[in-house]
């Protein structure tokens, strides 16, 4: 009877979590679009980081994110806190409401909740955009926008990836990052 308790406290803890991490966007990629615009490519290259960064720190361990490659190099953690910025960063390039990096300090989870609903927020807004051209300034035009802080969060994810197989919790093996799809 104490094995079907605790089976089914089991159960009702790993629903819940599974309910709070489907309810994050990138859980998997919707549909694309019929129509190839600026602002719709622009759109997916957003959510290609967003499912990859979804399912590059899903499941993170404390172990995890305390492990770094080399002495020299970033913590996963660290990496992790790399990418909450640039998602920051590149949604206030392009959103009108932008708002200034606050130095608070997050937790590993709420970190990577922020930074799903930051790529999400990018994509919504690109999605809807005719002319990406808008979003240059005096400053940045779009293009360094795209081969910079959007390649390097890119870039880091495999890094979370490479890290995390490292510290023994590999990738789960049923993503479909072709698909955009989770396999049952």
């Amino acid at each position: 009877m104490i094995k079907f308790k605790l089976l089914i406290s089991f159960l009702i803890i790993n629903l819940g979590v599974m309910a709070q991490e489907q309810e994050l966007p990138y859980y998997e990629l919707e549909d694309p679009t019929e129509d190839y615009t600026a602002g719709s490519v622009a759109a997916r290259m957003i959510d290609a980081l967003g499912f990859r960064y979804y399912w590059a720190s899903e499941g993170l361990r404390d172990v995890d994110l305390e492990y770094k490659a080399s002495e020299s190099g970033r913590t996963s953690a660290e990496t992790n806190e790399h990418i909450f910025g640039l998602s920051q960063f590149i949604l206030n390039s392009i959103s009108k409401d932008a708002k200034k990096s606050t130095k608070e300090i997050l937790s590993f989870e709420e970190q990577r909740k922020q930074t799903l609903f930051n790529l999400k927020k990018t994509s919504d807004i690109l999605r809807e955009t005719k002319n990406i051209s808008q979003y240059d300034s005096s400053r940045l035009p779009f293009w360094n926008i795209i081969n910079g802080p959007i390649s390097d969060a890119i870039w880091h994810c495999g890094q979370l990836v490479m890290m995390r197989r490292a510290s023994g919790n590999p990738f789960n093996s049923k993503v479909g990052l072709l698909s955009g799809k989770v396999r049952e």
